[in-house]
């Protein structure tokens, strides 16, 4: 079998930059466990599996280690090929997904804006793990998904040195390490160590936590952000009630097929 499959770098607009993701192409799902060894052996901190239906695609999302319920840089990247490679008219593609519908709209000078759930965090005190995964003690604390931790400056955040073997235990998918921003509105990184994504370079999930944070935080809707990871990559968020819209662009460096027996 020969699966048409493409990889993008997403929330950037020049290659080697943003969060390369793989999208793959079906016609029908295979086994689960071809799902996964599929994404395992691309990887990519997520493999996308988009199937065509009549006014949507379905779409699912695998790190090296499992299926998560919502990831934004593979579903932007997915939108790319859908755009760009597969020649689709309109400018709004839907996806049933795990997390119910989610949209993708076509933006001029080509950038895709994702229509996400809100998840907001619910202040916490410190787990005392947190912190000495993070080797840095956060000045605010939250949890949704995923851990938020908010530290005083930019540099604090560039400078984290996690222990991902103590953030692996943690009860929760990934922590997001966030901070005020020295040439746009916020900044983060976000470490999933025990869904085998040691350090994400560009996470969209992890905004449906942020932009609810900092519009409420800086009191607008509109933020420009960017993930300051290795990599590094561009956002520009909007908060939207119990919906976040999470912008960027994508690049395609490779396309080919899987050949999977």
């Amino acid at each position: 079998m020969s699966i048409p499959y493409y990889q993008v770098d997403a929330f950037t607009d020049r290659l080697f930059g943003g969060n390369p993701a793989g999208v793959c192409l079906l016609t029908d799902w295979l086994p689960d466990h071809v799902l996964q060894s599929i994404a395992a052996e691309n990887n990519l901190a997520e493999t996308a599996f988009v199937i065509q239906r009549d006014s949507f695609f379905d779409l699912r999302w695998f790190t090296p280690e499992l299926e998560v319920d919502l990831c934004g840089h593979a579903t932007l990247a997915s939108a790319h090929v859908i755009f760009r490679h597969l020649g689709y008219r309109g400018s709004v593609v839907r996806f049933q997904t795990r997390s119910g519908i989610l949209s993708v709209s076509r933006e001029e000078g080509e950038r895709l804006t994702l229509d996400f759930p809100a998840r907001p965090a619910d202040l916490c005190d410190t787990p005392a793990a947190l912190a000495a995964g993070l080797g840095a003690t956060p000045v605010v604390t939250g949890k949704a998904r995923d851990y938020l931790a908010v530290f005083e400056s930019e540099e604090e955040v560039r400078h984290l040195k996690p222990d991902m073997a103590a953030l692996a235990r943690l009860d929760c998918l990934g922590i997001i390490a966030t901070a005020p921003g020295v040439d746009c509105d916020f900044v983060s990184r976000f470490f999933a160590p025990g869904a085998g994504v040691p350090e994400d370079p560009v996470t969209g999930s992890a905004h449906c936590t942020l932009i609810p944070y900092w519009a409420g935080r800086l009191g607008r809707t509109k933020l420009h952000a960017r993930q300051v990871s290795q990599r590094g990559g561009e956002l520009f968020c909007e908060h939207r009630s119990d919906r976040v819209g999470i912008g960027g662009h994508a690049v395609t460096y490779s396309s080919g097929f899987l050949h999977v027996s």
